[in-house]
């Protein structure tokens, strides 16, 4: 028997409508803020992530799912999606309405990595950016649609850290700093780190390694080096959130895993520490990509990894909020008849099942329930000779005879 790829996961009906329902709410809410979906290829030129994401972090070095296609271009699945969105928004002129622009996106990306608990090589974000906007208005806005996103799930107690990694002016002293205080120190660092102190100081401090936690903590900080500017576009942007009630505070150590971001940094947490949402401001990625100086911020979370905190506090989909019928039939006259009432109930905007495996009504009541309805519609000879219906309500074990034309908004009545 072939087997599903390790590090991918299938979603039956008992975890789609978890997903449906985070689905729509991320829709819901990015609508309300006035962001609008975009959509990007699967895949995409190799480059296009070598030089946005950066050729030094682990998602290029290690992660990328590259392949040459039948033209011999280097290709990759995609780890990400803020490049891709990028690259789409210059293609595409975008910005020809004006701006700012505010894009979000639901889909899935690809990073080989090793499979764990809420990690998968196949997995999904839904994510949001907004295009032309400098100021830290914008940061706000991003992040507000964050916080606001998760409180709708049900998310209580959410906090939000940020640091500030510098801009152009600022970041290559604070650079120059990080690499003179490890430096002394490399024989002590993890092959990865040793790595990143020639490639990409800034994610020394994303090491994860307890070993290299003592040099971390003592390492110099980036809050120390800004330039006037930057120092004042996070002090805004604290004091909007303060006025908007978004808990939040300075956590010097973030540094995000991608190359593009400048100044904000964020990650949205609940109160056990539990990191759900990650972004940050990317003002050059524009103009690293070939397209004009525009500024940009955005976030990213993963749906697998949401709805494992969604599951472990307790939050789950609302049930079904309509009725849901099933319609039984007592015998093969009613059986034909019933095929047209479902039909109906659905045309009318109620979900409707019926039997199709001509099961005795005891069984069709079975599935009835286990199908979740809320009525059983049943039809036999009395009914159809008058031109009615037995309608049952799950719930009350109520039934009453309805005639068929009032079918629809008897069984509505009764879930009013």
């Amino acid at each position: 028997m072939i087997r599903r790829p390790r590090g991918t996961q299938d979603v039956g009906p008992d975890e789609a409508p978890a997903w449906q329902w985070v689905e729509t709410v991320a829709r819901e809410t990015a609508a309300r803020f006035g962001f609008h979906e975009a959509r990007t290829p699967t895949f995409e030129e190799a480059a296009l992530f070598e030089r946005g994401v950066g050729d030094a972090t682990d998602v290029v070095q290690k992660e990328m799912y590259r392949f040459r296609d039948r033209g011999e271009r280097l290709m990759s699945l995609r780890p990400e999606s803020t490049a891709g969105i990028v690259r789409a928004f210059v293609e595409n002129h975008w910005d020809a309405p004006g701006l700012p622009v505010k894009l979000y996106y639901i889909q899935s990306h690809f990073r080989y990595e090793r499979p764990q608990q809420g990690r998968y090589r196949e997995h999904h974000q839904f994510g949001a950016e907004l295009f032309g906007a400098p100021g830290p208005q914008a940061d706000a806005e991003v992040i507000l649609l964050a916080v606001r996103f998760l409180e709708r799930l049900g998310a209580r107690d959410l906090s939000v850290r940020l640091n500030s990694i510098g801009c152009e002016v600022c970041r290559p002293g604070y650079r120059e700093a990080l690499v003179a205080y490890y430096t002394p120190h490399v024989d002590e660092l993890c092959p990865d780190c040793q790595r990143r102190l020639a490639h990409n100081p800034l994610r020394l401090l994303d090491c994860k390694v307890p070993a290299d936690q003592a040099l971390k903590a003592q390492a110099p900080r980036s809050r120390d080096h800004l330039c006037a500017t930057c120092a004042d576009h996070e002090r805004t942007l604290t004091g909007q959130l303060g006025l908007l009630r978004v808990p939040w505070q300075i956590d010097p150590t973030l540094v995000r895993g991608l190359d593009y971001y400048t100044r904000t940094v964020f990650e949205v947490h609940d109160r056990d520490g539990f990191a759900i949402v990650g972004g940050g401001r990317y003002d050059r990625l524009m103009q690293e990509l070939g397209g004009p100086a525009m500024p940009g911020v955005g976030f990213g979370l993963g749906i697998e990894r949401l709805l494992q905190y969604l599951s472990s506090v307790g939050l789950a989909p609302p049930g079904h909020l309509g009725p849901k019928v099933f319609v039984a039939a007592r015998d093969e006259d009613a059986r034909r008849v019933a095929w047209m009432v479902a039909d109906r109930l659905r045309q009318a905007g109620i979900a409707a099942e019926w039997d199709l495996l001509d099961r005795s009504l005891k069984a069709q009541f079975r599935i009835a329930d286990r199908a979740g309805a809320t009525h059983v519609v049943i039809l036999g000879p009395a009914e159809l000779s008058t031109g009615s219906a037995s309608v049952r309500d799950l719930r009350t074990s109520e039934q009453a005879i309805v005639p068929m034309d009032a079918l629809e908004g008897a069984i509505r009545g009764q879930t009013a």
